[in-house]
């Protein structure tokens, strides 16, 4: 859980800052909102396999993916196409937590694998 944690820390951080700065706090926003609740929903439940079920991961990480691109697919559908957010910095925040968040999701992964590699 810790790890979300400091997702939602750093993001909130970076996003204040990429607001005050770039203006479009709203694509900003709701760029980051997203990649966010899916890192987070999708740490919190492969932490959880890991520790009680962990022959169970591969499993719930391919349907956490399956369910990560419908999620993000009527996400950005719905911004852009029913709320009309402006698409060019919606997809530049979008890209951009995505990729950090899910780089830090790795990270955290191979950190769990490793821990239960050095116990064994």
């Amino acid at each position: 859980m810790k790890p979300v944690w400091w997702m939602v820390a750093l993001s909130v951080l970076s996003a204040i800052a990429a607001s005050s700065a770039v203006g479009h706090r709203a694509e900003i926003w709701l760029g980051m909102l997203a990649p966010l609740a899916a890192a987070g929903v999708s740490w919190v439940a492969i932490a959880s396999t890991f520790n009680t079920h962990p022959e169970r991961l591969t499993a719930v990480m391919m349907t956490g993916f399956a369910a990560k691109l419908v999620f993000f697919g009527v996400y950005i559908a719905l911004l852009v196409k029913v709320l009309h957010v402006q698409g060019e910095t919606l997809a530049a925040s979008f890209a951009v937590y995505f990729i950090a968040l899910f780089s830090v999701e790795a990270f955290c992964l191979q950190r769990l694998f490793a821990e239960r590699m050095r116990a064994a």
